[in-house]
């Protein structure tokens, strides 16, 4: 339904629309930001060859965002990230492995905005040989 009204504000201009979707994706990242992320998972991955290895706790606002397949494919693109990138400093402004015109705090951004719920990347852990 939103994208919708996006295109109809947009004129039917899908790159407008796409803009449009993705000010209010930011304006709700913001209002949530606030928001209490007590619950979320622990997830893990190793490299091939066992040579680099994350841990990664992601926080959100309910058991129910936790458990789902989207929030469990969030955390790994993000264990993902971490082990590709050898630099832990900044992990949020570095530029997605998968899509280098956006940064992985738009990754989570686009998360926030498709669960209505704040998400906190708390902590991690890349180990390397």
């Amino acid at each position: 339904m939103e994208c919708r009204k996006a295109l109809e504000s947009a004129g039917g201009d899908m790159e407008k629309a796409r803009k449009i979707l993705e000010e209010q994706g930011q304006k709700l990242a913001a209002k949530r930001a606030s928001r209490t992320t007590s619950e979320g998972i622990i997830d893990s991955y190793i490299h091939s060859g066992g040579k680099v290895g994350v841990l990664i706790e992601l926080h959100c606002e309910s058991d129910f965002v936790a458990r789902s397949e989207d929030f469990k494919n969030l955390a790994h693109e993000l264990c993902l990230q971490i082990a590709a990138m050898p630099s832990e400093d900044e992990v949020l402004e570095q530029p997605w492995i998968k899509d280098q015109s956006k940064s992985i705090k738009d990754l989570i951004t686009e998360y926030i905005s498709k669960f209505g719920e704040n998400i906190t990347l708390e902590a991690f852990t890349r180990y390397e040989l």
